[in-house]
């Protein structure tokens, strides 16, 4: 009868082939999942609340999650509102080189260069003409603090902010930032609230672009009809995921089109537990907050 119980700890017991391939698939019975992804998956990160606490440091456990999408097959990138210039630092962070990575908000798309993990050229851009733009903030917020993103990656600002990161960006005179396109518009207006400036967009009709307000005092202008969304497509056409295999996660209303993006093609849109009510509503699924580790939770069950 003792050949019936487990062998003692530390040794081993010796089945039959047969027998062994029965208990293989009952192991495997057991642990199957449905809601496990069997296929790639295009996973596309927000930075800032998202993978970024408020200080810059990394969300609980997102590093170790990531990994252990990377060692499930998963492609796992950057969607950002940021600059490159405001990006490379996190990817090493997180211990990553992805094909591909979005930045401003979808304006630009960077690509890997072969052979080099930290080097990307920029692959895809997006540009307007700012100036009228520019003229009627301008008249509404006069005191703000302007910045615009260049075609090249230079980045010029009329006035420094501490959260600005303006590494090899250049301060220049409020008329000088509409001389060329631009991928974007940053406006920061301390003494504006969140409701403010959602007000002042409505109030002024900036039609002939895409903008996104931020959590702050924060307005963030792109090209008519871009987003994150759109920088999102052209990187799941080229690598060649299915439209239903994504996965995307985000804390903020520049999110929301990458949400209804990957909802509408049958993928996944998860927001953040800290987000607006009108971000976790346009997702329809929500995790931790950044604070609790939340991507890392979504991360971990893949």
């Amino acid at each position: 009868m003792t050949e019936a119980h487990l062998p003692a700890t530390g040794s081993v017991k010796v089945v039959k082939p047969r027998k062994a391939a029965k208990l293989v698939e009952r192991v495997a019975r057991d642990t199957e999942d449905a809601a496990v992804a069997t296929e790639r998956l295009l996973i596309a990160l927000d930075l800032d609340g998202t993978v970024l606490l408020e200080d810059e440091s990394l969300s609980p456990g997102v590093v170790e999650a990531v990994e252990h999408a990377h060692r499930a097959g998963h492609e796992v990138m950057v969607a950002t509102g940021r600059s490159w210039e405001g990006t490379r630092g996190i990817l090493r962070m997180l211990g990553i080189a992805p094909e591909f990575v979005v930045c401003s908000n979808g304006a630009v798309v960077l690509a890997r260069v072969d052979g080099d993990d930290l080097q990307y050229d920029r692959w895809h851009v997006e540009t307007f003409d700012p100036r009228e733009v520019l003229v009627q903030l301008r008249e509404h917020l006069p005191d703000a603090r302007y910045l615009v993103e260049l075609p090249d990656g230079q980045r010029l600002y009329t006035e420094y902010l501490d959260d600005w990161n303006l590494v090899h960006a250049r301060r220049v005179p409020f008329d000088e930032l509409g001389a060329q396109p631009v991928c974007r518009i940053v406006v920061v207006a301390p003494d504006q609230g969140e409701r403010d400036f959602v007000d002042l967009v409505s109030r002024i009709g900036l039609h002939q672009v895409s903008y996104a307000v931020g959590w702050t005092a924060w307005l963030d202008i792109a090209p008519q009809g871009v987003d994150k969304s759109t920088g999102l497509e052209l990187v799941r056409t080229e690598l060649g995921i299915d439209p239903a295999h994504v996965l995307v996660i985000g804390d903020g209303r520049n999110d929301v089109g990458m949400f209804r993006w990957a909802l509408d093609h049958g993928g996944r849109a998860v927001a953040m537990e800290q987000g607006p009510q009108e971000v976790r509503d346009a997702a329809g699924e929500t995790t931790a907050s950044v604070q609790a580790g939340g991507v890392a939770e979504v991360l971990r069950q893949l």
